[in-house]
Formats: C-alpha cells, sequence, structure tokens
C-alpha cells in the first residue's frame, strides 16, 4: 500500500508539471486542423450500419462541443446529424472497462461492441476482455458515476478515481484471474504501457495511433496513408489465440 501512495503521489506531481491535471473532457486527439477529434478519425455510424470500425472524410464531419466525429459518406453524416446519441459512443469514447469505475482513460476504435443499441470502445484488448466478463455490471456502474465526470478532464478524473475508489472497484488482479479461470490457455499478455506513460506522458488513444504492441492506425487527415487512409477498414491487435 506504501508503494501504492508513493506512486500515485509521484504521478499527481509529474501531471502538474506536463500541462496540468485537466484534459479533454472526451478521448479526443487534435488534429493538424485543430479538431478534436473522436475515434481516430473512424466514421461512428460505420459501426451500426457495416459493422466495422472504417475511417472517416475529415471533409465529412461534424463538431458537437469538444468532440468532432468524421464520416465516410454524407448518408452517414445526415444520419449522425438526426441522432447523435444514437450514434455516438459512450461515455466519452473512453474505455468502457474504466468508466464502471470512474475511470477516463484509453480508447481504441478497434476494440469495440454494440450491446442494447449502444456502442462501447475500449482501451485496449485487456479492457475489452474483462468488461465481457460481466457487461451487464459494467454498463449499470457505468450509467451510475457518469454525470459525476462527464464534466471532468480526463486525467483529473482518473487520478481523483485512483485517489478515492469506488466501493465496487475491481484491481486488474482480480479481472486477470477471473478471466484466466474462465479462459485457461488464453492469457492476456498485451501491454498497455505503464501508468506513467498512460498517465502523465500521452493521451487517450495514444498506443492505437502510434503503434505500441499493435498496427499503428494514425490519425486520420493528419498522420501519414497508409496507414491512415479514408475509407479504408483499420487492423488492430491481434491476440495470439483466435477470439
Amino acid at each position: 500500500m506504501l508503494s501504492l501512495t508513493r506512486n500515485l503521489s509521484l504521478i499527481l506531481v509529474l501531471a502538474a508539471l506536463v500541462g496540468g491535471c485537466g484534459g479533454t473532457l472526451y478521448a479526443t486527439v487534435r488534429s493538424a486542423d485543430g479538431d478534436d477529434v473522436m475515434l481516430l478519425g473512424h466514421d461512428p455510424v460505420a459501426y451500426f450500419t457495416l459493422g466495422r470500425p472504417v475511417r472517416g472524410n475529415p471533409q465529412i464531419k461534424v463538431s458537437l462541443p469538444h468532440r468532432t466525429y468524421y464520416f465516410v459518406s454524407a448518408e452517414h453524416k445526415r444520419l449522425f446529424e438526426a441522432d447523435p446519441a444514437k450514434y455516438e459512443p459512450q461515455h466519452g469514447g473512453f474505455c468502457s472497462n474504466g468508466t464502471p469505475f470512474a475511470i477516463k482513460l484509453g480508447s481504441d476504435p478497434t476494440e469495440w461492441e454494440i450491446r442494447n443499441g449502444r456502442l462501447f470502445i475500449f482501451g485496449d484488448i485487456i479492457g475489452h476482455s474483462f468488461w465481457l466478463l460481466d457487461p451487464e455490471f459494467n454498463i449499470r456502474h457505468a450509467d451510475q458515476v457518469w454525470d459525476s465526470i462527464k464534466d471532468r478532464g480526463w486525467r483529473s478524473a482518473t487520478l481523483a478515481a485512483w485517489a478515492n475508489q469506488v466501493p465496487w472497484y475491481r484491481s486488474h488482479k482480480s479481472l486477470n484471474d477471473e478471466w484466466n479461470a474462465k479462459n485457461p490457455g488464453k492469457p492476456i499478455t498485451y501491454d498497455p504501457g505503464g501508468a506513467f506513460n498512460n498517465i502523465v506522458f500521452k493521451y487517450p488513444g495514444w498506443r492505437a495511433r502510434e503503434g505500441f504492441g499493435q498496427p499503428a492506425l494514425g490519425l486520420v487527415g493528419t498522420d501519414p496513408c497508409p496507414p491512415a487512409c479514408v475509407g479504408t477498414t483499420p487492423q488492430g491487435y491481434v491476440p495470439p489465440w483466435p477470439r
């Protein structure tokens, strides 16, 4: 416990030194044109209509407060504008395995689920796999805490969640133990990059964009094509065992 407290204190100090403890309200990345882009530029409507993540076109976009979405077609843009709540990712596009515990961290558009007509995004295969252990639990608690954290920057919300854990908090170890018990022979060995990178030095979605332990997705309209080509389906992390 002393080591955890010491590490958390150090993270708090470093976070204050590198741009403050706020962070963006949504899991966005700033584009070369100054847009705060969701889903690394992937079209939110495509998950519903095409059943897969597809990179949108920066010329076909919709901007909402604090976030911008790209679309593959004018029709997808029209569908979104008619009902944004139907297509937007839940809980700011942050990892849906973290938000039940009031954590706003991580975002990978290739790790996703549609459940009861709602789009859920995950930070990596770890968060996605752990969430699937009990989706109803995770959705219920994420909905419960979201109003209290939606207007807080991702960094400050996450640090506060670690310092004052919700009563139903589950550790990585407990979730990993449950996963291994239910999925023998399928250990999750993905490297999430470390707490300092994720909280202090980087931003939500950095592993997917930059290709840390997985193919680099890039940011459409900002990073080179390939990989970040308009209208293409990305290759995300592939586990060493069949899904």
